[in-house]
């Protein structure tokens, strides 16, 4: 295969994912509104686009199974079956059938294996049942003219006044590509009165030259509707590709279009955008017509000396898509409102990373600059090269804030693939459940919530299985029928905190502290606090389900939480009220790649401290100079304030130049006091993972390399102030209790 259609094959796949992802989200707000004509619309397009795309590639099993889809949900379409929760389940299943059959066929597997032909059958036989007898001729619709079926050779003009005119030219393969004109004719019907249909035969060549399976028909329609222009064009949108339509709207309507620009908002907009935005064209008509004027056409088609210069707006009015008054009055907006939209390109991850990488090795070597010409500080004649130094620095900075941005990604996307998680695990375990998305806008870096993903769906499926309760005992104690489980995200402390909170039953301190003196964990006479008994549910194997489901209860899941959470230099705390419900909260870094951090000296060492979690930095009380004890307490402005000494922590040998420092670090609402030898001020980080061998030190995320080449580490603060804040510290290292509950 050559890497040409490799590549084509690389877009197929990354095309019908999407399109994929657009059909599932449309079926689950079906269920919600199944008389929803535009979700409607939205499944059958993802389907018959991803049919055709296939058809290019030969993909015969694609095509036959988007096909068995297509026809059911044309009869939807037609208002000949209605959308019920047994027909939406089968959906989503044929969702699920062509994720497969697009894998399989990618990978040249056909079919895909048995238990994917397996499911194919079944569901295919499943749709069969709703396709009935083909929808009633044309003729049999009281609101479509007799006149469609006829042929008309003296074509009369149909004159604009109260009514749409509609122009149809379809292309030679509409029929070959499996659609009926007629059936567009019976659709538009259900928006209005078609009032009159005349043929068009211009392309109709000789008898000896017509193929049978080519379509030759052109149609001139009158049509009487409320509905707007956009509408209209949506009825003809699965054969766009394979049709020319102009759609002129009735003169009656100008005057609302005029009023519909003048209203727009005071934002920059292009001209066609703002005629889109006021319903006078529409994005497939502005489309064509940025197509028509960037091309070279013939000069007689518009009349026009020099195409490429040709303003958009009239690029519209000889097409034919829009009024001239319409035009003026949207350049008169767009006078108003000067500016750019946004645009967009497609990256590949790959190339992104590449930059990413780069761009660390940048930073690093900047570093090493910066360090060599302040070396030089004292002579006069290097004051240029500082000077340059500290320009390039400030340039580096921008590019890094930039190429990070470029991987930032809402979270919302991931929250809303959970909706059918939701929808099928809630039907499985018999329980009625709302997934309520908050917060969705908030940005994070791709690869942390690529890695968040798996996490977040064990959080999910205990919070529907172990913490809402059934229909039945919620009605019993009081609650809501149907149970509430809450995604939320927002930012705090330069990072992120994403919440999974459920109204279920709560955790049981009592259960919990049991099984864990069961599996001596913990003490039969330690005492713990609320929040290091729900911590425990974080050990493995550690479960209080009284029967194991296929959901959940053999105690896996939990510790792969945590592990991945704090791989991710995150954390995750627990709350619970019994009755009330549970939520937890994971706290995450915006980024795994490049931070500000602020360096340190320890002994003969450098450490790094996350930027956005220091708070301030103050000279150590003289009482608590030269101390031994690993940690302890200090009054900072009335508010007592725990304390490490990094050196005990990490058995530095003391190297001081003069009094120690302390930096005072913030973490998810709590503080704590890391005492340093010698602040070196922020220092950009390009932080370096961990080997095997060196994952389970305390206290430490990552390391860095600095511009003088040495290594220096960086610092666990969550880790550090939460164990700060209960105290569980032994000389030098954390305390046994500590690991359990850390």
């Amino acid at each position: 295969m050559n890497e040409e259609i490799q590549e084509s094959i690389q877009v197929f796949v990354s095309e019908a994912g999407e399109l994929l992802d657009e059909m599932e989200s449309a079926l689950l707000v079906l269920e919600e509104d199944p008389s929803h004509e535009g979700h409607i619309n939205t499944v059958f397009r993802a389907v018959h686009t991803i049919k055709g795309s296939a058809g290019l590639f030969s993909y015969d099993h694609i095509v036959d199974f988007s096909h068995h889809v297509e026809s059911v949900l044309d009869r939807v379409r037609d208002g000949q079956q209605k959308i019920t929760s047994e027909l939406l389940s089968i959906l989503l299943a044929c969702h699920d059938i062509l994720e497969n059959l697009v894998q399989a066929a990618v990978n040249d597997q056909g079919a895909g294996d048995e238990e994917v032909q397996e499911r194919t059958r079944g569901i295919a036989g499943q749709l069969e049942q709703y396709l009935g007898e083909s929808a009633c001729a044309v003729d049999e619709n009281p609101m479509v003219s007799h006149e469609v079926l006829q042929i008309d050779d003296q074509i009369s003009g149909i004159e604009l006044g109260s009514n749409w005119h509609i122009s149809l030219r379809f292309g030679p393969d509409v029929l070959r590509n499996g659609m009926d004109p007629l059936s567009f004719m019976r659709y538009l019907s259900r928006l209005g009165e078609v009032v009159q249909i005349l043929p068009v035969w211009d392309d109709m060549p000789g008898r000896g030259e017509m193929e049978p399976e080519s379509c030759y028909l052109d149609l001139e329609i009158e049509f009487k509707s409320d509905a707007d222009k956009v509408t209209i064009e949506n009825v003809f949108q699965f054969v766009k590709d394979d049709c020319k339509v102009t759609i002129l709207p009735p003169l009656t309507r100008h005057s609302l279009y005029k009023e519909a620009i003048e209203d727009l908002p005071g934002e920059p907009m292009r001209l066609g955008d703002i005629l889109v935005e006021s319903g006078a064209v529409t994005e497939r008509e502005l489309k064509e017509a940025l197509e028509v004027q960037q091309s070279e056409v013939d000069q007689a088609e518009l009349k026009m000396e020099n195409i490429s210069k040709t303003p958009i707006g009239e690029v519209l009015i000889h097409k034919g898509s829009v009024h001239p008054e319409l035009v003026n009055a949207a350049v008169n907006k767009q006078a108003k409102n000067k500016g750019s939209p946004e645009k967009t390109i497609r990256v590949s991850a790959d190339k992104l990373e590449s930059l990413i990488n780069l761009m660390g090795e940048l930073v690093i070597s900047t570093a090493n600059i910066a360090l060599l010409a302040n070396l030089t500080r004292k002579d006069t004649l290097n004051d240029a090269l500082i000077e340059a130094t500290e320009n390039m620095g400030q340039l580096v900075d921008g590019v890094r804030d930039a190429s990070l941005g470029l991987r930032m990604v809402q979270i919302g996307e991931t929250f809303f693939r959970f909706r059918r998680i939701v929808r099928d695990v809630s039907h499985k375990s018999c329980k009625d459940i709302e997934l309520k998305i908050s917060g969705g806008e908030a940005e994070l870096d791709k690869t942390v919530i690529e890695k968040i993903s798996d996490p977040l769906l064990h959080l999910v499926r205990n919070a529907i299985d172990h913490g809402i309760e059934s229909t039945e005992t919620r009605h019993k104690t009081g609650k809501p029928k149907k149970g509430l489980l809450h995604l939320s995200a927002s930012h705090d402390s330069g990072g992120i905190v994403i919440k999974v909170s459920d109204d279920g039953c709560g955790l049981s301190h009592e259960k919990i502290l049991a099984k864990a003196q069961d599996l001596g964990l913990v003490k039969d006479n330690q005492k713990l606090s609320d929040q290091e008994v729900y911590r425990l549910i974080f050990e493995p194997g550690f479960s209080t389900a009284e029967q194991v489901t296929d959901l959940s209860g053999r105690g896996v899941g939990m510790d792969v939480v945590r592990r991945n959470i704090e791989a991710l230099r995150g954390h995750v705390d627990v709350e619970s009220q019994p009755g009330k419900g549970t939520s937890f909260s994971i706290h995450l870094p915006l980024t795994l790649a490049i931070i500000d951090g602020f360096l340190v000296r320890v002994g003969k060492s450098f450490y790094v401290i996350p930027l956005d979690m220091v708070e301030e930095c103050t000279e150590l009380p003289e009482e608590f100079q030269n101390a031994s004890q690993l940690n302890s307490y200090m009054d900072l402005r009335g508010e007592v304030l725990p304390f490490i000494h990094l050196a005990e922590l990490f058995q530095e040998k003391n190297v001081r130049s003069g009094r120690e420092n302390i930096v005072v670090a913030k973490f998810a609402g709590q503080k704590a006091g890391l005492v340093v030898d010698e602040l070196h001020g922020e220092y950009q980080t390009v932080i370096k993972p961990l080997g095997k061998v060196f994952r389970q030190l305390h206290g430490i995320s990552g390391a860095t390399i600095l511009g003088s080449g040495k290594v220096a580490m960086v610092i666990d603060v969550p880790a550090l102030v939460k164990t700060a804040a209960s105290g569980a510290f032994e000389h030098g290292r954390f305390s046994s209790n500590s690991e359990v509950l850390n």
